[in-house]
């Protein structure tokens, strides 16, 4: 207080001994720009930085971590709550000037991408305390295009994560529950090594997109159940179409109580955030993508669950595609599954805009105009989308047209809901070749036959009104 006064005395004292200065004139002013402050003004305070803010603007932003990134790869691939120290650095998007934030907390996150055998440079998580946090999606390691990671088929590279950023473009295109994005070009500087530049994806933290959607609390996966007695039917339809449309299998939502597509009861979410907005309401968001087809471009394991021969292009992308979008009319009411279609088809020129005006590679953008052409086709007019399909849960699979011979395990049936194309017909049977859209021949109950061939089946089974009008 002493000081602050003779401050305020010593000012007077000096204003009143010097004589008065004539106010400099008005700076001039150019149409369209504001014109500069006077000298005095009072400016109001820059707005503190947040990490969450790089995800303001378009295009890719360039940004430096600096960390001790190889010992965390050391000790934190088993463990998410270990951290290291960081700073991050960047230009401020208004003013240009750089931002400058110490004592970041820099820890591994993810999945199947912490495994040494998935990525050798894992995801990661900034996270500062008073200015936010923020995801980073990796380049995931250095291999060639050619090469897929052995067990999930991750594309390892850096074109990885630019692609995925074209992913969460289009999921925005067409109005799809999904997180915030940015693509980013990030330099990596770990002690004395070499600096890594690399491309890379920032993604909002969960608890921010919880934020945006008005939600109070993120629900558990194992207090989820299912998208029934949630209520959260409208953002579950979205995201069953959409998943569709980008060719991604790594995800599950549990949609009934006796829904055992790829989900099980310890784990009805996978990839698929819920938030509780309070009165019986829950919002849902689509997230991860980068072991989606329009990322990795192929899926390792597809004949192991599909017959190419399904389509005559016997293409993997067509079929993909298909696979998902047919098994939609198992899960919503007739008029709900219009709905959609009407939906996607009225953004399919956003959809198709954000996939020209995408950053990414050549091949990726030659990959993703595959899906989606696969997936418009499937999904515009009914004689496409209302193909014949078997609905009974009594339907036996047979080698001959005689049923004497059954293809797969003993007494083994089809799912209800599972797609099939009519070759020919002899009697009361009808050979087809089967689209196992439920996965019920799947992984660890494979029926060669069905993925391999055609098969016979009860010609009274096969349907198109389905849902019935």
């Amino acid at each position: 207080m002493l000081v602050r006064a003779a401050l305020v005395v010593s000012t007077v004292l000096l204003g009143a001994a010097l004589p008065q200065q004539p106010n400099p004139p008005a700076p001039p002013t150019v149409p369209g720009v504001p014109a500069a402050p006077a000298a005095g003004t009072p400016q109001p305070a820059a707005e503190p930085a947040r990490l969450e803010r790089l995800l303001d603007g378009t295009g890719p932003v360039a940004l430096t971590l600096e960390a001790p990134l190889e010992r965390l790869f050391e000790t934190g691939l088993e463990d998410e709550d270990v951290a290291v120290p960081g700073t991050v650095k960047f230009k401020d998007r208004t003013s240009g000037a750089e931002v400058v934030l110490t004592d970041v907390a820099v820890s591994v996150r993810g999945h199947t991408s912490r495994r040494e055998t998935e990525c050798t440079f894992p995801k990661l998580k900034l996270k500062l305390k008073g200015a936010g946090s923020i995801k980073i999606g990796s380049h995931c390691g250095e291999a060639a295009d050619h090469e897929l990671s052995p067990k999930y088929g991750r594309l390892a590279n850096e074109k990885s994560p630019l692609r995925e950023s074209l992913v969460y473009d289009l999921l925005r295109a067409v109005e799809a529950p999904t997180l915030r994005t940015r693509p980013a070009r990030i330099t990596y500087i770990d002690g004395a090594q070499p600096p890594l530049e690399r491309h890379a994806l920032l993604l909002e933290d969960d608890d921010d997109a919880m934020a945006r959607v008005g939600g109070t609390a993120e629900i558990p996966l194992e207090a989820f159940g299912n998208v029934a007695v949630r209520g959260a039917g409208a953002d579950a339809a979205r995201i069953a179409f959409a998943e569709a449309m980008i060719g991604n299998f790594d995800w599950c939502l549990k949609f009934s109580p006796d829904d055992i597509y790829r989900c099980n009861e310890p784990k009805p979410l996978w990839n698929v955030v819920a938030f509780d907005r309070g009165g019986g309401r829950t919002s849902l968001l689509m997230k991860d993508f980068d072991l989606a087809g329009m990322v990795v471009g192929r899926h390792t394991w597809f004949d192991k669950v599909w017959n190419r021969a399904f389509v005559p292009s016997k293409s993997e992308i067509e079929i993909e595609v298909l696979s998902q979008v047919q098994r939609t009319r198992s899960l919503f009411p007739r008029a709900q599954l219009d709905g959609e279609r009407r939906h996607f088809i009225e953004r399919k020129t956003a959809a198709y805009a954000a996939l020209d005006g995408a950053g990414v590679d050549d091949k990726g953008r030659e990959i993703a105009r595959a899906y989606l052409d696969a997936f418009y086709a499937a999904i515009t007019g009914d004689e496409q989308y209302y193909r014949p399909i078997v609905v009974r849960d009594d339907v036996q699979v047979f080698l001959d047209a005689a049923g004497t011979r059954e293809a797969c395990g003993p007494k083994d049936v089809m799912r209800p809901g599972t797609p099939v194309n009519e070759i020919a017909r002899e009697g009361a049977m009808s050979q087809v070749i089967i689209l196992d859209a439920m996965w019920r021949w799947a992984s660890r109950n494979e029926c060669n036959a069905v993925q391999d061939g055609p098969v016979w089946i009860k010609s009274d089974a096969i349907v198109r009104n389905f849902p019935a009008r």
